[in-house]
């Protein structure tokens, strides 16, 4: 379990550090001719990534159930997030790079996204129906903890300081760069131990289509028979799809509403994004231990209730900092333990010898929503014309995501057995 969740501590160097706060910074803003047209490549290139995720995660999770590969496809996807995090390492800060950033940047999204299928799946392998809810919290919070940490290194050890550590310096975006090669290293160290101590998962049975479009058929019947069996399941990845654009839209605008509405400085909010991080990750630990106590689905809505309201109120405080400490630390608590628990309510109620796949369809309906945050909240700003109204649209479409997941019916929770059977003397 614990080398289980080392991987997603050492994955947070990728998701936190290069994704969210510094390389696609770096991209946009000391790459790029101007901000405008960096962001806007940016935007494209993350857009392409997200189509060939929703089109391939589904299929890649089925073959990877097949054929009892679940792991070593795993290490291959996560070897090319590393591969591509290490090329960063080229691109300087001159706009004849771009390009290469922004492809390296999208491939290994792409592939980290795939590599995060199979790790999903491989939940149920290093937990017991009466820890799913712990485990799954522990892999949450580890992850929150190893973005912090790494974040808090490169960013006292190579951003901030004029020459950092083995003499680094900003010249030709040295010092960024280095900071690419850090999280490729972090990422390679802390993802061997689950290599190395989770088995593999047995195949799930079924023949496997080595051919790609075969794939797909399967995946509509699949698709078909779920409709007619399984409608708990497509509920949930609807609902979830839904509120799970809501949280990513708080992660994607929380620093920009706290720096233009709340007047926090770029340090200021680099400071509340430690601090949120640590808190997201307690909220985590403690979310998973109610949701084995609970059930998933209770844990999410009373998560999704909470960040509806204190939503609600960041829209009607007086915009001060001390209220965006307080709301934004206390979203952050909630954020976590919906992460968690939606992990485990998928993993509870998947067919066994599915787990992949069904994951890859997580994957893929998060992607085919991942529109409406953005939009929600760029609407809000339009028709009423200040940046804080957008908060409201995040709140209306975790609103939205709350009202959706009450009809699903909450999975059911075998309990573990009290007694250790004897040995079968055969």
């Amino acid at each position: 379990m614990f080398s289980w969740a080392l991987w997603d501590w050492g994955s947070a160097a990728f998701n936190t550090v290069i994704l969210t706060f510094v390389f696609t910074v770096y991209l946009t803003e000391g790459v790029a001719v101007d901000p405008e047209s960096g962001s806007t490549a940016l935007g494209v290139a993350l857009t392409i990534a997200g189509v060939c995720i929703a089109l391939v995660a589904p299929v890649t999770g089925q073959r990877s159930d097949a054929g009892g590969r679940r792991k070593l496809w795993l290490a291959v996807h996560t070897a090319l997030v590393i591969t591509c995090t290490a090329g960063l390492f080229f691109v300087q800060d001159d706009p004849s790079y771009l390009a290469l950033g922004l492809v390296l940047l999208a491939t290994a999204s792409v592939f980290a996204e795939f590599a995060t299928v199979n790790y999903n799946a491989m939940l149920l392998q290093v937990s017991t129906p009466a820890t799913i809810g712990r485990v799954s919290g522990f892999g949450w919070g580890m992850g929150y903890f190893g973005g912090l940490i790494a974040l808090v290194i490169v960013l006292i050890g190579f951003v901030q300081p004029d020459v950092g550590l083995f003499g680094v310096t900003a010249e030709d975006g040295l010092n960024i760069r280095v900071v690419a090669l850090f999280s490729a290293v972090w990422f390679a160290v802390f993802a061997l131990p689950l290599f190395a101590f989770v088995p593999e998962a047995p195949s799930s049975g079924e023949p496997l289509r080595h051919a790609l479009v075969a794939s797909y058929v399967v995946l509509g019947k699949r698709l078909a028979w779920m409709w007619r069996e399984e409608r708990r399941t497509l509920g949930f990845l609807v609902a979830s799809a839904i509120y799970r654009d809501g949280l990513a839209a708080i992660f994607t605008f929380g620093g920009v509403i706290a720096a233009g509405t709340f007047g926090f400085n770029p340090s200021e909010v680099v400071v509340f994004a430690i601090t949120a991080n640590l808190v997201a990750g307690l909220g985590a630990f403690l979310g998973g231990r109610a949701d084995d106590r609970f059930g998933p689905k209770a844990v999410i809505v009373a998560a999704l209730f909470g960040l509806v309201l204190v939503g609600s109120l960041l829209l009607v405080l007086p915009p001060g900092k001390a209220a965006f400490w307080v709301c934004g630390l206390t979203l952050a608590i909630f954020l976590g333990p919906t992460q968690s628990a939606s992990r485990t309510f998928l993993a509870r109620i998947a067919t066994p010898g599915k787990e992949g796949e069904v994951f890859g369809l997580y994957a893929t309906t998060g992607r085919a929503v991942s529109f409406l945050g953005p939009l929600a909240f760029s609407g809000f700003i339009a028709v009423f014309g200040t940046q804080r109204a957008g908060m409201g649209g995040i709140v209306l479409i975790l609103l939205v995501g709350l009202i959706a997941m009450i009809p699903v019916r909450s999975p059911d929770r075998p309990a573990e057995p009290t007694e250790i059977p004897a040995p079968d003397p055969g």
